[in-house]
């Protein structure tokens, strides 16, 4: 066997089980989903559906899946907005602040959400905002805008800035030239990026549990609560969604990038 061979056979091995190391915890957490018992141990003994049952037939739960659908909503629509347009301006101008305004936008991801959290509860609470939805909301932004804007950087980076050029020479309005020939050749980066804000402000706890109210919780903020109590296997159902969530922004981002590739094969 040639020695190229072998290096490949070696990095094939070591990325299959890297692959499996990652995947083992949320196979457990999938397989605890199907416990019998009242309490969470691996291997179950017994497997039913009972936990799921009681996951839709929760009130409360339910109110924290459409808390989080609706933040997370929110955190992407906004973030996506941020990132988008502070990257365009960074891409297109030639000022120092080109220079100063990725670090900064940067620092939000340096800082520890209990920090942010604990910060923008004061704030609020200062300025009187009383709104769970809209504090919860702003937080998450504030770590999802500095995704979306590089890697929306990364995208115009890419980007042949000759044919905005080309459309604001012959007499478009920069909002017409932005949707009618920018946007169309940065969708992907823009869909991806939407993705990725929308998977963080789902799985994030610590800011979502100091501005969180008695009637908005999110499900990782509900599922935190649950467990003060007991160690069920609701937690490991909760998990479930939360894993098959991502995976389904992921899928349908796919799809949509692809909605051309997709029409031709149906």
């Amino acid at each position: 066997m040639s020695r190229e061979r072998v290096e490949d056979v070696l990095f094939r091995a070591g990325y299959w089980l890297l692959f499996a190391v990652i995947m083992l915890p949320i196979l457990v957490v999938f397989v605890t989903s199907f416990q019998q018992g009242e309490y969470l141990t691996f291997p179950p003994s017994e497997y039913s559906l009972r936990w799921y049952g009681e996951f839709f037939a929760s009130e409360e739960w339910l109110s924290a899946v459409v808390d989080s659908a609706v933040i997370g909503i929110g955190a992407s629509v906004l973030a996506t907005v941020l990132g988008v347009t502070g990257s365009l301006a960074v891409q297109r101008s030639d000022s120092v602040l080109t220079r100063v305004l990725p670090p900064i936008i940067l620092l939000p991801l340096l800082l520890p959400p209990v920090v942010i959290g604990l910060t923008l509860l004061i704030y609020v609470n200062r300025i009187g905002f009383t709104s769970a939805y809209l504090n919860i909301v702003v937080a998450h932004t504030l770590w999802a805008t500095p995704l979306v804007f590089f890697v929306m950087q990364s995208v115009f980076a890419r980007f042949d800035w000759d044919l905005r050029d080309a459309g604001m020479d012959l007499g478009a309005r920069p909002s017409r030239v932005f949707y009618h020939v920018v946007l169309p050749n940065v969708r992907s980066g823009v869909i991806i990026s939407a993705v990725i804000a929308f998977i963080v402000s789902l799985q994030e706890f610590i800011m979502a549990l100091f501005l969180k109210s008695y009637y908005v919780k999110t499900v990782p903020v509900l599922a935190w609560t649950s467990l003060e109590s007991s160690l069920t296997p609701m937690v490991s159902v909760v998990s479930a969604f939360l894993v098959l969530a991502s995976i389904a922004g992921v899928l349908i981002a796919a799809a949509v990038m692809n909605m051309d590739w997709l029409a031709k094969q149906l």
